[in-house]
C-alpha cells in the first residue's frame, strides 16, 4: 500500500513538471478533467497578460481569457503534438483577441489605468516605473496589429522567432521583418517622450 501511494506521488510530481504539458493533455483526453485544471492554472496568467497587452482594456481580460480556455477545452482532443502547447494556446488567444477587435470595431486598444487595476504590473513597483511601462504600452498600441502582436510575443513574452511564426502561422522571415519594423516604428513613436523614459 505504501509503495502504491509512493508511486502515485511520483506520478503526480512528474505531471506537474514544467515540460510535461503533453502528459497533461493526454491525461485530459483520456477523461481526467483535473489535468485540464492543472493546464489552466499553469498558463492562465500568461494568457491574461497577453490579452491585456493586446487589448488594453481590463474589462475585456476575463471574458476573453474565459473564451480562450473554453475553446481549448473543446478543441484539446484535436491537438496534434506538433508544436509546444503554449504555442498552440497563444495562437488561440491571438485569434480570440482578433475576433473581439473585429466584432466590436475597437479602434483604441489601450487606455490609461490606475496601478491597482494593472494586472501586468506588480503592486510593489514604484509609480515612476508604472508610468514608463504605461508610456511604452500606449506607444505599442499605436502600431498596426501585424507589427504589434509579433513584437509583444518576442520582446514581452520572450518567444523565439520560430514559435512566433508557428503561433501566427507565418514564415520566420516575415516575423523577423515585422519585428524589425515594429521596433523602428516604436523608436519613432517614443522619441518625443524620451525624457519621460529616463
Amino acid at each position: 500500500m505504501d509503495n502504491k501511494k509512493e508511486n502515485q506521488t511520483v506520478q503526480s510530481s512528474q505531471i506537474l513538471t514544467l515540460d510535461d504539458d503533453f502528459s497533461l493533455i493526454r491525461s485530459f483526453t483520456a477523461g481526467n478533467e483535473d489535468a485540464f485544471r492543472t493546464l489552466l492554472k499553469r498558463h492562465k496568467e500568461k494568457v491574461r497578460n497577453l490579452v491585456y497587452i493586446t487589448m488594453g482594456k481590463p474589462d475585456d481580460v476575463d471574458d476573453i481569457t474565459q473564451e480562450v480556455f473554453i475553446t481549448v477545452f473543446r478543441k484539446l482532443s484535436s491537438f496534434r503534438y506538433e508544436s509546444q502547447f503554449s504555442t498552440w494556446l497563444y495562437r488561440v488567444t491571438v485569434n480570440k483577441c482578433r475576433d473581439h477587435i473585429r466584432g466590436h470595431k475597437i479602434r483604441n486598444f489601450f487606455s490609461s489605468l490606475s496601478p491597482e487595476n494593472d494586472i501586468a504590473v506588480s503592486e510593489t513597483h514604484n509609480e515612476g516605473l508604472f508610468e514608463v511601462q504605461e508610456i511604452v504600452r500606449q506607444s505599442i498600441a499605436k502600431l498596426p496589429e501585424k507589427y504589434r502582436i509579433p513584437l509583444i510575443l518576442r520582446d514581452i513574452e520572450g518567444f523565439d522567432y520560430r514559435q512566433i511564426a508557428e503561433t501566427l502561422e507565418t514564415e520566420v522571415g516575415t516575423i523577423k521583418s515585422r519585428i524589425f519594423r515594429a521596433r523602428e516604428a516604436l523608436k519613432q513613436i517614443l522619441e518625443p517622450r524620451k525624457q519621460d523614459l529616463l
